[in-house]
């Protein structure tokens, strides 16, 4: 397919990425799309007189043409939502672009992908919180952080993800001729090592007010978990968390202090259950259920505890045994008490010897060490 039908389909007014998808549906190649007459253009839902006019009127091809050039000029990937390095994620929310302009590595369908957003106006300890959590996240291959390259939170997230050589792409605002906040021209330049940057919009399109909601859904919908680090009860971090949800996406956001504006957003979200509280990269791992690094593994295994009581011992050493057991099966296998069980388990689980997964299921980490 050439590429200039699905650039073309960006440049006229009133094609939307649902109408597109209609478009789509009703063609067999998209092609045909700019050959139908008005009559066979306006039977495709969503399609009205006013889009019929513009693709009959063909006022859009030397916006299309110019735009190639750019991309040929710059060597930019233009994405098409049927390529295979199209963000999987992304496709299967309905509302994806179905054109994406890409600088950067092949990265953006890396195993875990993990965007982190906030406040534009980081504290100490949001910074604190970026820092150490990227960080930790460098155990894991295969990981790339996603973020929107604005001031506070975002370039944070970049810029400690480049520190720690794990790839980092930010998603953004306006076309892939400029940089804004101009101030992160350096760090958008770095990224492109190790990372890139993305975008849905054409050259010559400028940051505009109402391109930040589109640009949060990207960063939302081309992630596994949406991290908020810090953030006011308003603002962008919000609306991606929010976007998130309704992709049925997991969020995560850091507890902070009651006093404190830069709070208000996270402590919101879990007050809300719209997010899971998270303090460092191992609750994270427990909430997306991710494998613990062998590293990690045997730096737990190091901190275990030397004694444990004769019911801690007997009720470890059965879930580790086993693998992993269901609550009912214990009790069956014990004869203990549920009230009793539930203790026993939370003393495992409070020294990390023990975790649950959904259903209540219970797996053992690591083995004793005496």
């Amino acid at each position: 397919m050439k590429l200039i039908y699905p650039i073309a389909l960006t440049k006229i007014k009133g094609i939307g990425p649902r109408t597109a998808r209609n478009i789509m549906d009703h063609c067999d190649n998209l092609a045909d799309f700019f050959s139908y007459s008005k009559k066979e253009l306006m039977q495709i839902p969503g399609v009205k007189a006013s889009i019929a006019d513009a693709v009959l009127n063909k006022t859009y091809l030397s916006a299309c043409e110019k735009e190639l050039a750019f991309i040929d000029k710059h060597q930019i990937k233009a994405l098409w939502i049927e390529d295979k390095e199209y963000p999987d994620r992304l496709k299967q929310c309905d509302d994806a672009p179905l054109m994406l302009y890409y600088k950067g590595n092949d990265v953006l369908n890396a195993t875990k992908v993990i965007s982190i957003v906030g406040t534009r106006n980081a504290t100490h300890y949001g910074q604190k919180i970026c820092e150490d959590l990227i960080r930790d996240l460098n155990e894991d291959r295969d990981t790339l952080i996603v973020s929107g390259l604005a001031y506070g939170i975002d370039a944070l997230a970049h810029r400690n993800a480049l520190k720690n050589n794990i790839p980092t792409v930010a998603v953004l605002a306006h076309g892939l001729d400029r940089i804004y906040p101009a101030s992160h021209r350096e760090l958008a330049s770095k990224m492109l090592e190790n990372g890139g940057l993305l975008t849905e919009f054409t050259s010559e399109t400028i940051p505009e007010r109402v391109n930040f909601p589109m640009r949060n859904r990207i960063i939302a919908g081309m992630a596994d978990v949406t991290i908020v680090v810090e953030a006011a009860i308003k603002g962008g971090a919000l609306i991606t968390a929010e976007i998130a949800n309704s992709y049925n996406r997991d969020v995560c956001a850091f507890p902070g202090s009651i006093y404190e504006k830069s709070s208000e957003g996270t402590n919101y979200l879990i007050k809300t259950n719209r997010a899971h509280m998270i303090r460092h990269a191992e609750d994270l791992a427990y909430v997306m259920n991710w494998e613990i690094s062998k590293k990690n593994d045997v730096n737990q295994q190091l901190a275990l505890p030397l004694s444990l009581t004769k019911d801690q011992e007997s009720l470890f050493n059965l879930i580790h045994q086993n693998g992993q057991l269901e609550l009912d099966q214990m009790i069956k296998l014990l004869n203990w008490p549920q009230s009793k069980l539930a203790l026993v388990l939370l003393e495992l689980e409070m020294q990390s010897l023990i975790r649950s997964l959904p259903g209540k299921v219970y797996k053992s980490e690591g083995s004793l060490q005496w």
